[in-house]
């Protein structure tokens, strides 16, 4: 086995976590605005957007234990633990910490959907967004790839789809507020 292993397994394991999350919130949003359609959809989609998601945090665990079992910066349990412990970009890393424990908020309260109420489950679900952000922070500014072509593309493509579908969701909830506001002022009267 070649001594780098471990490094090479973290770094291809950081990019397919953040690869998978940057999917998994694409499709969410895809299935939030609605962009194919009110009509029932195949259970699969929804499928694939939890898919998505718990491969995530898979390979964000395998990201997470190569880095402790890799041997050239020593990270320990309180490094990748803590935010700003780390003797090894400290800030970057904590991004990265953050990121961790958003993605675990969003996965435990998605699990126990059927459990928590509608409004709780929102708020939880709401934290992807600033996940999102913190994980492509952390990308960015920890990984030995950041300055990569396709690595950059992929964080300014990911980003400005991201923008798009939030923009695409928050205008259509407004026109949706705005119609049932509409049609509590002028009630169709109904023939008898």
């Amino acid at each position: 086995m070649t001594s780098q292993l471990w490094w090479y397994t973290a770094r291809s394991g950081g990019i397919v976590a953040w690869a998978l999350l940057n999917a998994s919130v694409l499709w969410g949003l895809v299935l939030s605005t609605k962009v194919f359609g009110k009509r029932p959809r195949p259970n699969w989609v929804l499928d694939l957007h939890r898919f998505l998601g718990g491969a995530a945090v898979v390979f964000t665990a395998i990201h997470i234990a190569s880095i402790v079992f890799d041997s050239y910066v020593n990270f320990g349990f309180i490094d990748i633990l803590v935010p700003l412990t780390s003797s090894w970009h400290p800030m970057a890393v904590s991004w990265g910490i953050v990121a961790l424990y958003l993605l675990i908020a969003v996965e435990v309260t998605s699990l126990m959907r059927k459990r928590l109420s509608k409004q709780m489950w929102r708020a939880a679900h709401y934290a992807s967004f600033p996940l999102f952000v913190l994980a492509t922070t952390h990308a960015l500014s920890a990984g030995t790839d950041r300055a990569a072509l396709l690595m950059r593309a992929g964080a300014v493509f990911t980003t400005a789809s991201v923008v798009a579908l939030t923009a695409v969701r928050v205008i259509g909830a407004r026109r949706r507020r705005r119609a049932d506001v509409d049609g509590m002022t002028n009630p169709v009267p109904t023939l008898v």
